[in-house]
């Protein structure tokens, strides 16, 4: 089985053309092209705004005209990871897809890669609900933004007065029959801390430090889940060849996504030579302690030591006070809501660390419900690093999304879900960031809602949607269109 055997077609086919457009974020522009030639080819109005967003719009059926207008909301971008041992340019290659059969059902795959379900599924169902010919609804818009896993680059650019709809529903959450009515913030953390280098000391040795294996996954859905941090781990084993072996930093790098939980790191390390056999036993130490702490959420952990090469190391104890730094920066989850049962208030994804002419960088992604316990946990990120000499500097924040409970769409979507599937959906806030609470800003009439197939593990090569889901996901969305509420 493949993709091209996967019901729902009209959102599957659609799904697999977007596979065979390279669409990482900051390189969206072909599938611009390619939505608003789609649109047009249907002769619609398919434009682009000044940002880059899509917009197509449809009118109604015959006898749906009192309907209020639905905009249809997706990003067109995906988060770019694979595995190490992958080949793959995002920029140039297509997505690979795999049907992988389970005993809770079909999965769709990537090979090595993200898949881009995330939002793939999204925009594949706006395309099938503008090239539907029997599908009932009043009029429609599909907006298509640009950019949304950096920073929601098309959300905060999107201009007042493009867009007539009512309402939004938003495409972008991650399991079905769960409808979303709120999410959290975010405010991205900029760490800097210039260094300078000297000749390795006469006697040491360079060895390289490899931390490989790990999960990764998505820093809203999956930061509670305890999973590993390559980042942290890397701090762990490197600290003590610092401290106790009279060590010495030559290089550091870690991740390479800011909402993306680190899976890889690497660190180059200067130690006296006759100290390797425990500079060995440091890593095999760590690698169990920490295969044994993480079992049940990282069983392929790896942390390996090697010779390398190289002349100069970080000069002075700057080294060694980055990676005390590092150790002691606050990551993972940081407080749990007291009002809304088993969601993440607030928490911090260490998510980028690199040392490169003279310059450490370190980027994390602080999210939180609240605007406020979200600033205080920025304080405590922010001051862990100013006691070693770092400047630090937030940008790209923005709001949560409050939750409005008596959403009059929100009660049609409740009454439609229960009347196809005999069964109320779950009412639910998420810790991920979803565009909602930006556009908002621009739209502040929108009665908005999030639903979504089911994805498991976003931002990561593991990501997967599975496939029984996305059926009656659409079958939902058709209900939901038919029955919009009038004006």
């Amino acid at each position: 089985m493949t993709i091209h055997d996967l019901e729902p077609k009209e959102v599957w086919k659609n799904f697999y053309a977007l596979t065979q457009i390279p669409r990482p974020s900051g390189h969206t522009q072909k599938v611009a092209k390619y939505l608003v030639q789609f649109g047009k080819d249907l002769g619609l109005t398919a434009f682009l705004d000044d940002c880059g967003n899509v917009i197509i719009r449809k009118p109604a059926t015959k006898g749906m005209e009192g309907r209020k207008g639905i905009v249809l909301q997706a990003h067109m971008d995906m988060v770019p990871q694979k595995n190490a041992d992958k080949k793959h340019d995002f920029t140039k290659d297509p997505i690979e897809t795999r049907v992988v059969k389970k005993e809770d059902g079909d999965w769709l795959y990537a090979n090595g890669t993200t898949l881009g379900a995330d939002d793939g599924l999204g925009v594949a169902a706006a395309m099938a609900v503008l090239e539907s010919k029997t599908l009932k609804h009043g009029p429609i818009e599909a907006l298509f933004t640009v950019d949304e896993e950096t920073r929601m680059v098309g959300a905060k650019a999107l201009k007042p007065g493009l867009l007539q709809g009512d309402i939004l529903l938003n495409l972008d959450s991650e399991t079905e029959g769960e409808l979303y009515v709120g999410c959290a913030g975010g405010v991205d953390a900029n760490v800097s801390l210039k260094y300078k280098e000297e000749p390795m000391p006469k006697g040491y040795a360079a060895f390289h430090i490899n931390v490989t294996g790990l999960r990764g996954g998505h820093s809203g859905m999956e930061i509670n889940e305890g999973r590993g941090n390559a980042n942290k781990l890397m701090a762990r084993v490197v600290l003590p060849m610092l401290k106790d072996l009279k060590g010495k930093l030559i290089s550091f790098d870690g991740g390479n996504m800011r909402n993306a939980i680190p899976r890889e790191a690497d660190a180059l390390v200067a130690i006296p030579a006759d100290n390797k056999a425990k500079a060995e036993k440091i890593v095999a130490d760590t690698l169990a302690t920490v295969q044994h702490e993480l079992a049940a959420v990282e069983p392929t952990i790896s942390i390996t030591i090697a010779p390398a090469k190289a002349s100069k190391v970080i000069a002075g104890r700057t080294g060694l006070r980055f990676v005390q730094a590092i150790y002691a920066c606050p990551n993972g989850v940081d407080r749990m809501s007291l009002e809304v049962k088993d969601l993440v208030e607030t928490s911090n994804n260490l998510a980028i660390v690199k040392t490169e002419k003279g310059v450490i960088t370190v980027q994390t992604l602080l999210r939180g419900s609240s605007d406020t316990l979200k600033a205080d946990l920025g304080v405590a990120v922010q001051s862990t690093f100013e006691l070693i000499g770092a400047k630090v500097y937030f940008d790209g924040a923005y709001s949560g999304w409050t939750p409005n409970l008596k959403s009059p769409i929100l009660k049609t979507m409740k009454e439609q879900y229960k009347k196809l599937f005999k069964k109320e959906p779950l009412v639910m806030a998420i810790h991920a960031g979803l565009e909602c609470g930006i556009l908002s800003g621009a739209y502040p009439n929108w009665d908005m809602i999030s639903c979504g197939p089911t994805l498991k593990s976003p931002h990561s090569p593991e990501e997967r949607a599975y496939i029984p889901s996305v059926a009656k996901w659409w079958d939902f969305i058709k209900a939901v269109l038919e029955a919009a509420p009038t004006k």
